[in-house]
């Protein structure tokens, strides 16, 4: 039987997650996840990939916002409201998408600008806007948010064990930054789930995702090394992209909780 053991939101794009025993699924994937994004001066996102220095960045949810700490800096911290206090609307690109976003403050374009050291900006995405996912993909003209290019990663448990195996110092989840994990079943089993439920909501597994050098960044202390890409490369990869876990599309909203069952 497989189960959901763990569920994740990153509610800044590519600052650290959170872990939930429940999360609600909304019309662009999991409640506030990456609605908010840091975007440099031409209003391009920021991610680790640039800056590992955002995995320093924790962020926890709190009754009137989500409140960011620095792992290193204790103190130093910062609370963003739910709703932006600004009106204003700017287009934002992510990739090669364009949408329209609120930044959030100009206290928040100054905190994350002195914790990065570079000039950028937090932005929100309203629920005006409607950011489509890739047509080749999609089932009914899904939409997500701040994400790469879908709402849902799903990773199986024993494909980390997999590679674990394999590395002479074993990784945690984190470093694949999934929504969903699911305990049970073998190796890369999410590699074949085309469709499968929980909770009578339908999943679709869309695409395999491919993974970048975030992959090899501590999130515990932002350094980086080679590992797990040039394990993965040796096994996972094919037309010049490293594959692990499982882009996900659903058929409608309601909540997922840590123990569920998945049905295929």
């Amino acid at each position: 039987m497989l189960t959901i053991t763990e569920l994740f939101i990153y509610p800044i794009k590519s600052l650290g997650g959170i872990s939930l025993t429940e999360a609600t699924l909304t019309d662009r994937g999991f409640e506030y996840d990456r609605r908010w994004m840091l975007v440099d001066g031409g209003n391009r996102f920021l991610s680790q990939r640039e800056l590992p220095g955002m995995a320093l960045l924790q962020v926890h949810l709190h009754e009137q916002g989500l409140f960011v700490q620095h792992k290193n800096k204790p103190g130093v911290s910062l609370l963003i409201p739910f709703e932006p206090t600004t009106t204003e609307t700017i287009i934002v690109s992510v990739w090669s998408d364009r949408c329209r976003a609120q930044p959030v403050s100009a206290e928040a374009d100054a905190w994350f600008s002195a914790q990065l050291n570079i000039p950028c900006r937090l932005v929100y995405m309203p629920q005006a806007t409607r950011r489509r996912v890739d047509g080749r993909y999609a089932t009914n003209n899904e939409i997500t948010s701040f994400s790469d290019a879908f709402p849902l990663l799903l990773v199986g448990q024993a494909s980390l064990d997999d590679l674990n195996s394999r590395l002479e110092q074993p990784l945690p989840m984190n470093r694949f930054r999934p929504n969903m994990v699911f305990g049970g079943g073998t190796p890369f089993q999410e590699d074949e789930m085309k469709q499968f439920s929980i909770r009578n909501i339908t999943f679709y597994g869309v695409k395999p995702c491919a993974r970048c050098v975030i992959t090899t960044t501590d999130q515990q202390t932002a350094q980086r090394a080679k590992e797990p890409l040039k394990t993965l490369s040796t096994y996972r990869q094919r037309n010049n992209k490293i594959y692990f876990g499982q882009n996900l599309l659903f058929s409608r909203q309601g909540t997922i909780r840590v123990g569920d069952e998945i049905r295929l």
